[in-house]
């Protein structure tokens, strides 16, 4: 069976945080060095008040309007997040609810960072090919911000918050190509949040410096960035080969590559040395930042909108990062 994209839309948060006001924090930085590194010049922050939930509602309710999709042809929501509203209930079914889909909707959530939205298309494929479903709704939605310590200058400089929503159907512009997957939970502990669920759940309220003057501690997000570099450049390579030889195809069939917008020096370094032309390697985080899970649909949906994605486009995707996870597939336009 084939299972197609029918929709994106996305939702940014009114509040930015623009590298202007990250150097009046930390003079240590330079606009241009944030700019020129990092590849961004701001990006989109939650207010106190304002959760991942709320967006994933947000960026749903532009999706149906901007497309005309009957609420009511939902019968499945996937929403992606590592920052939920509460251990329980699942987000999930309270999307449902705020949008105010049918019962008989099926709805869950699933804990993935920046291959999430690889993932999410795997699972509603799946859906979508054992009959259990015919229009599922993926929900990508992550508020970092709210992880972070207030110093933290090197996470701050990179991280914005976003939802992006994403109908997958019987029918579409987009036809989803076969998967490579992949995971390395050895690397669990260079990316994460160390306190707050059961295994540590109490707040250490201590903080540590790094020998840069960076905090560190286990009540906010923790990033070891020269491992998470070494593990990006050992398993990307292989996962773009992957992806293409389980489509059958080669490197010079690809119109477009979508990568997980991680950082500009990241990219332009997994770029390098994947051999990819420029002008074939899409980059969309100059205004918004790494929207984690949303990075890739948020890119996919601005290449459309920009000509650069055109009919008959074959676009390798790829995600990874945080797990450590990785995901690719094959979108055909």
């Amino acid at each position: 069976m084939n299972v197609f994209l029918k929709g994106i839309s996305y939702y940014l948060p009114e509040k930015v945080l623009i590298n202007e006001q990250l150097v009046s924090e930390f003079p240590e930085w330079t606009v241009e060095k944030i700019a020129d590194k990092i590849g961004i010049k701001k990006r989109h922050i939650v207010t106190e008040n304002e959760t991942a939930l709320d967006m994933a509602v947000l960026a749903s309710e532009k999706l149906f309007e901007e497309y005309s999709i009957d609420k009511s042809s939902v019968d499945f929501v996937l929403l992606c997040t590592q920052s939920p509203d509460y251990f329980l209930p699942t987000s999930a079914c309270i999307v449902q609810d705020r949008l105010n889909l049918p019962t008989q909707c099926g709805a869950l959530d699933f804990n993935l960072g920046c291959s999430g939205f690889v993932y999410g298309l795997s699972l509603a494929k799946g859906l979508i090919c054992a009959g259990i479903s015919e229009n599922v709704l993926l929900i990508t939605s992550e508020t970092y911000s709210k992880h972070l310590h207030p110093r933290d200058r090197v996470n701050k400089t990179i991280f914005g918050d976003a939802a992006c929503a994403t109908l997958i159907s019987t029918d579409g512009f987009a036809k989803i190509c076969d998967f490579s997957l992949g995971t390395d939970g050895r690397g669990w502990h260079n990316l994460i949040v160390k306190s707050g669920a059961f295994r540590h759940p109490f707040k250490s309220d201590t903080v540590i410096y790094d020998d840069s003057g960076n905090p560190m501690s286990d009540d906010y997000l923790y990033m070891n960035g020269a491992e998470i570099f070494t593990f990006t450049l050992e398993s990307v390579p292989q996962l773009v080969e992957d992806t293409l030889r389980k489509n059958s195809l080669k490197k010079e069939d690809i119109d477009l590559f979508v990568f997980h917008q991680a950082n500009r020096y990241m990219m332009d370094f997994l770029r390098k040395k994947i051999k990819i032309d420029p002008v074939k390697f899409y980059y969309c985080l100059e205004n918004m930042g790494n929207t984690v899970s949303s990075t890739i649909p948020i890119a996919i949906k601005k290449a459309m909108l920009d000509g650069s994605i055109k009919q008959s486009n074959l676009i390798l995707i790829a995600g990874f990062g945080v797990g450590y996870s990785w995901g690719g597939t094959i979108l055909r336009f």
